[in-house]
């Protein structure tokens, strides 16, 4: 695996996380990892003690992480949520819109092309878990 990209001020949490079967049958677990099938919306009675939610993007085609990552941050989520697994640099500006604020990709990211990736569009045409007022929204009010 590759080391982790993080868009995050804070310091990385070191903690091993614990799946989310694993995480629901204990009390002490600070870092939890979703895998595709899973339903994040359990996790959210626990957000306030979380530090790290990591998403298991397994395939670059299987979008479920992205939905995920958008219900955790639309129910006040705060600590880092990181995107794993085959996790394309032209991806992470979609993942970004999303919440995600790290990466660990399974293959190395170049880092010119992920900043032509985030700086590439100064608009967006949809709402999403960001503060990113849409296109259409600026134009008509």
């Amino acid at each position: 695996m590759v080391e982790a990209l993080r868009l995050r001020n804070d310091a990385a949490h070191d903690e091993p996380a614990v799946t989310l079967d694993a995480f629901l049958g204990q009390s002490n677990a600070t870092a939890v990892r979703i895998e595709a099938g899973d339903d994040a919306r359990l996790l959210l009675p626990h957000l306030d003690r979380l530090a790290l939610i990591e998403v298991s993007f397994p395939k670059f085609r299987d979008g479920r992480g992205y939905s995920a990552g958008r219900i955790l941050r639309e129910a006040g989520y705060t600590g880092e949520l990181r995107a794993e697994g085959d996790v394309l640099v032209d991806q992470i500006p979609l993942m970004r819109r999303c919440g995600f604020d790290s990466f660990a990709p399974a293959a190395p990211v170049d880092p010119a092309a992920l900043e032509r990736a985030l700086e590439r569009y100064d608009h967006v045409y949809q709402s999403a878990a960001d503060a990113q007022v849409p296109v259409w929204k600026l134009r008509h009010g």
